[in-house]
């Protein structure tokens, strides 16, 4: 039982398997965080600030990091190579939170995303995949009550608006019925992804979250919240 378990949690953070003597254990918090669009894989500048910070608040507690698995293309044309990208991360996504869950009993995660990424969690999080998404039915979502409840927090930085999405041929991304409570929306000042029309988008804006109070925000929410 504790090998299987081993075994699932090095395989749901992404590590090799290894022996169980020293195998990754169940971190006290486990975040999941998916990158804004044309960062490099991993969790991202902000997905990374926001790890740091909370670490540096976590009073000694361990910190999983899973950053999550898509694409995160600029393929904003809009139809189905879009739509897929956003599922794919979704699928990872939401695969993860349970994998987690199911192996560390005492675990708590955070969710979080960027941008792009905030639309991906927000789908983990929502009452169900739209019937209009690509391979929607494939989609582990919404998440088992048993696995939602026992997720912490979720914070989202810049998520696009839902005019927004529907420009480019996705629905809006709203969070699901048990995860409002628990969720925090940032938006920086004058960033019109998440505040209006990208048209008239102010770029520095919209990068400005590592510097603008917001990610010690986030993480003061997210430990608030265990």
């Amino acid at each position: 039982m504790l090998a299987g378990a081993a075994a699932a949690v090095a395989a749901a953070f992404g590590a090799p398997t290894l022996p169980v003597a020293s195998a990754e254990p169940c971190p006290d918090i486990a975040v999941a965080f998916a990158r804004a669009t044309g960062e490099f894989p991993g969790v991202g500048g902000v997905g990374q600030a926001f790890v740091d910070a909370l670490r540096m608040q976590a009073g000694g507690r361990t910190v999983g990091v899973h950053g999550v698995i898509y694409p995160a293309s600029n393929n904003f044309g809009g139809g189905p190579a879009f739509t897929q990208n956003v599922v794919d991360g979704v699928r990872d996504e939401a695969n993860h939170v349970q994998a987690v869950l199911s192996a560390c009993p005492n675990t708590k995660m955070v969710l979080g995303g960027y941008s792009q990424g905030a639309i991906v969690t927000a789908f983990v999080t929502s009452d169900g995949m739209p019937a209009e998404m690509p391979a929607a039915d494939s989609v582990p979502v919404p998440l088992p009550p048993e696995i939602a409840d026992r997720v912490a927090a979720v914070v989202l930085f810049g998520k696009p608006t839902g005019g927004a999405l529907v420009k480019y041929g996705v629905p809006a991304a709203d969070v699901g019925s048990r995860f409002v409570g628990k969720t925090l929306e940032l938006c920086a000042p004058g960033d019109m992804v998440c505040s209006g029309d990208p048209a008239g988008w102010n770029s520095m804006a919209h990068m400005s979250y590592t510097g603008n109070g917001m990610i010690a925000q986030a993480a003061s929410f997210a430990l608030s919240r265990l």
